[in-house]
């Protein structure tokens, strides 16, 4: 019996469909650095999924494709507005300043995760885009899902998406869960994203049952700056001689549907377990559970007996009066039996 990890998405294995098709793409020869016909037809996959004509720019990492779509959408002198705990801020070592060339991250506060249009306001009125003194305004970035496991509706990504055109900005989606997003909101892709006023998404598919497979996809009149786009990708290092173990698993995590099914067990067995811990006493939910993170705040006996069972999760810190807070994050191939496991050990003195 394997031993669930509960710590993140991230820890993982592969889907099978995911690992047949790699085994399948590696059968003969193709064309190298994204000639071959797995990743020529993606933009045609993508587009169905999106109901519009794309650019698909495959990538390795979820850092990678926030940092390579900033960088796509701002100037050096440029400032990127986001949520102050989003992951471009806290947890990819600068990555976005580096690769833009020196674009200044402007934080703002959220409602558990969230960012509001009046706030995204607030951040940019101090700044003259004609002031040579200041960073010049120039990118919205939202996560969706965000990193409190939150999700935002259409309507209010379309809210910010008109703030962020009235301000002058672009605006960048951090996809990382954005499957879990889509199924949880049981909408169109289209429909929170380019319909939505989003130019550049970062579609993430590592932590929904692949190896090593984002996606940058690029909407609406941005397209016809894809070139520049294409440069970065190169000079990054993410133009991969044999792009197509890349490809491979894109195309398979979009075939019949897969992305959403991973992502709905996912979220299912995420609200279960939440259901489950929040009647433990002392137990609280410190954020609404809309997908597949938990963060919870529980007694030390609790933590203690979660440290106890061997799963694996992130302790995030102590709150003080014999408490800490915890995150848990359930994945594709996450079972009822993983949860019903844990459920009793972490109920079990």
């Amino acid at each position: 019996m394997h031993q669930p990890h509960f710590g993140s998405d991230n820890a993982s294995g592969m889907a099978p469909e995911i690992i047949e098709a790699l085994a399948r793409s590696s059968a003969g020869g193709v064309d190298s650095y994204g000639g071959d016909g797995l990743t020529l037809a993606l933009e045609e996959k993508f587009g169905e999924i999106f109901e519009t004509d794309v650019s698909v720019v495959p990538v390795g990492t979820g850092t990678i494709a926030n940092a390579l779509s900033l960088a796509f959408l701002t100037p050096p002198w440029g400032a990127i507005f986001c949520y102050e705990g989003a992951h471009i801020v806290v947890d990819e070592a600068n990555a976005p300043e580096f690769f833009t060339g020196g674009a200044k991250l402007i934080g703002l506060e959220g409602d558990h995760g969230r960012l509001h249009p009046d706030v995204l306001r607030r951040g940019a009125a101090p700044m003259d885009a004609e002031d040579v003194h200041h960073p010049r305004p120039s990118v919205l970035s939202i996560t969706q899902a965000s990193e409190c496991g939150t999700l935002y509706s259409p309507d209010e990504i379309r809210a910010l998406g008109d703030t962020a055109r009235g301000l002058g900005l672009a605006v960048h989606m951090d996809g990382a869960r954005f499957a879990n997003a889509v199924a949880a909101l049981d909408c169109r892709p289209a429909d929170m994203t380019w319909r939505a006023g989003v130019e550049v998404l970062s579609f993430g598919a590592t932590k929904n049952g692949c190896m090593a497979a984002e996606a940058i996809v690029v909407f609406g009149d941005r397209r016809k700056d894809v070139p520049i786009l294409h440069r970065h990708h190169k000079r990054a290092g993410q133009l991969f001689s044999k792009m197509r173990f890349v490809s491979a698993q894109l195309e398979a995590y979009l075939e019949s549907g897969n992305w959403l099914a991973w992502a709905r067990n996912a979220n299912t067995q995420a609200s279960r377990l939440a259901d489950g811990l929040k009647e433990i006493e002392g137990v609280r939910l410190i954020h609404p559970v809309d997908v597949n993170e938990i963060f919870l705040e529980m007694p030390l006996a609790v933590f203690e007996r979660l440290e106890r069972t061997g799963f694996g999760f992130y302790p995030i810190q102590p709150t003080g009066n014999d408490t800490g807070t915890v995150r848990l994050v359930t994945s594709f191939n996450t079972s009822s039996d993983d949860i019903d496991r844990l459920l009793t050990a972490a109920t079990t003195a």
